[in-house]
């Protein structure tokens, strides 16, 4: 008789090693006896299961010999990764752990509970989960994220690999689904890490150069759940747009309305202004805005910016300004406790939409948020970033069907966001409405004509309840922080001339001084990462030591001379923190 001789232990392991996937099963039904009633041995003499209803198995017709001979990482298979959704009895799973170095790191997601456990009763998995190179992944979104943004280093200094078992397909469709998530997870986090990666010194600079401004012009903290009664309009700059800001300038109902700072032209065009506006975006583009913004039309309109704005758009901004701390900069662990500090996303739309769920608004109606062309328009008229001549690049663009059945155009990026918003639009408690205008599908709203969303009272709010939030967000401009820093650049700057100093000495003798070597590199990175002050405007300088720390093999000469160029980077930005943030005073 077949049977499951490592599937207690394996489950006894994940309530130490992986309580997620312990809680995950222990929450699931499955029929006990149907796993000893799959589990056989086929026609070629191997381990096999039980496809649904049929005598034949999963490997009947696609042996494992021929299904994962290609599954082996070849390229950096060092500093890599192997996400594997669906694992079978252990076949492709097998293949990768025993071909692959113990720093190689694989990723299982099995959204069948009876085939996980088929899987965990045919081999011993603790000292691979252990060794935390292998790790194993509820079906769960949130959950699936979180794993793959640990994967920073294998992004940068590898590859991901995603294997979708072809043997596991032949169960369910819920694989291929499941192989889909997986993939829009590894490209949003692509995106997002690119953006960190390429950019987090322009954001994080842009952060330091606006740091004492956003200390002084107030607090959203106090606007917690402050939105009730106020149904809330975001209005986007997506070419249907246009369709629609003119009838609601004539009738725009009692709503509070907001828009991004780039949409402000447009709307100035329909003469419809919003009750606020956002600003998100840190690089120079931003700037045009002023070429098409007249300041009568925003002077009396509040902007609440992202700390890492260019600091050129806060200073010719005519109206009200109010900070809005974002995650991943010096607000993730300076303003912690203090003040409300956002996780923004990408995309202004996404950032108004969780800024207003936690505002505590009664419901959001989308206007103009299309995330595709139309038309061959890529926004509304008046916008910097129109496309006038597009022309269909198979490289850039992505052809979809509206939810007419009509065929459109989006971009990578488009998808991402709106994917990041969706997923956004599920948690909020209360009814989102979309003014539907010919774009991509926004799962979670309910599509509606304009008259539609009058009728249903998509543009209302409680008596009074607008006037009321706006007259406590212009309080909130009052709330100033105080906060006292000292400077330790002079302390950073010793303490890495004198390990600079111990590594020169080491690296004379470099191949028999590896492990010292390694060591000594390794106090540098605690060292880096011990000061929350400075750690978010070292994010690169972070990444550039793991890659000496954690990807590579044997240390040459050369890298040295990386280890120095770091070094000189860290002190140089540590001293321009202490110019713009702490008070030299203190020291």
């Amino acid at each position: 008789m077949i049977g499951f001789p490592f599937l207690k232990d394996n489950i006894e392991g994940f309530k130490e090693l992986c309580p997620p996937m312990y809680m995950w099963l222990s929450s699931q039904n499955y029929e006990a006896e149907e796993l000893n009633e799959r589990l056989f041995e086929n026609s070629h003499g191997i381990l096999d299961w039980r496809l649904d209803g049929q005598e034949k198995g999963m490997f009947d017709e696609m042996t494992p010999n021929v299904l994962y001979r290609d599954w082996i990482p070849q390229n950096k298979p060092h500093t890599s990764a192997t996400l594997i959704v669906g694992c079978n009895v252990g076949y492709g799973l097998n293949h990768v752990l025993s071909n692959s170095p113990d720093s190689h790191k694989v990723i299982v997601l099995e959204p069948r509970p009876e085939m996980l456990l088929a899987c965990l009763g045919q081999t011993d998995y603790r000292p691979f989960v252990r060794s935390k190179k292998l790790h194993f992944c509820p079906p769960d979104e949130n959950y699936l994220y979180e794993i793959i943004k640990n994967l920073d280093l294998q992004f940068i200094y590898g590859n991901i690999h995603l294997r979708s078992d072809t043997a596991s397909r032949q169960l369910g469709p819920e694989y291929a689904k499941w192989a889909r998530i997986c993939r829009d997870k590894l490209e949003n986090f692509s995106l997002e890490l690119t953006t960190l990666r390429y950019r987090q010194d322009v954001m994080v600079g842009n952060e330091l150069r606006n740091f004492r401004r956003a200390m002084s012009e107030g607090s959203l903290k106090p606007m917690e759940s402050r939105g009730t009664g106020v149904g809330a309009v975001i209005l986007g700059a997506g070419p249907s747009l246009a369709d629609n800001a003119p009838a609601l300038k004539e009738e725009r109902g009692h709503a509070l309305y907001t828009t991004a700072l780039q949409t402000m032209p447009v709307l100035q065009r329909y003469g419809l202004k919003p009750d606020l506006c956002m600003a998100l975006d840190f690089d120079g583009s931003m700037r045009k805005i002023y070429d098409r913004l007249d300041p009568e039309f925003a002077r009396d309109v509040p902007l609440i910016y992202s700390t890492k704005v260019d600091p050129y758009v806060l200073e010719h901004y005519p109206g009200p300004t109010i900070p809005l701390w974002t995650v991943g900069g010096l607000g993730t662990y300076l303003m912690k406790g203090r003040e409300l500090v956002l996780d923004a996303g990408g995309n202004v739309s996404l950032t108004l939409a969780r800024l207003l769920r936690w505002l505590g608004v009664g419901h959001i109606t989308l206007v103009g948020q299309d995330f595709a062309w139309i038309n061959q328009r890529s926004h509304a008229e008046g916008h910097h970033a129109t496309n006038r001549n597009f022309e269909f690049n198979p490289a850039k663009h992505q052809k979809l069907r509206n939810m007419d059945g009509q065929e459109i155009i989006s971009t990578p990026q488009y998808l991402s966001a709106k994917r990041d918003l969706e997923e956004d639009l599920k948690k909020a408690p209360f009814p989102v409405y979309n003014v539907y205008g010919g774009g991509a599908p926004i799962e979670g709203s309910r599509r509606m004509t304009l008259q539609e969303a009058w009728a249903q009272g998509a543009f209302s709010s409680a008596p009074g309840s607008v006037e009321r939030f706006m007259d406590e967000l212009y309080q909130c401009r009052t709330m100033n922080h105080t906060m006292q820093i000292r400077p330790e650049s002079h302390q950073w700057s010793n303490s890495l001339r004198h390990i600079e100093k111990r590594l020169g000495k080491l690296f004379r003798n470099c191949n028999n001084n590896q492990q010292e070597i390694h060591k000594a590199l390794q106090e540098v990175d605690f060292f880096v990462k011990q000061n929350p002050v400075y750690l978010p405007y070292l994010f690169n300088e972070t990444l550039n030591l793991a890659g000496l720390t954690r990807a590579k093999a044997k240390y040459e000469p050369r890298d040295f001379g990386e280890f120095k160029r770091i070094s000189k980077s860290i002190i140089k930005k540590v001293r321009e923190v202490d110019r713009f943030v702490c008070d030299t005073q203190a020291a």
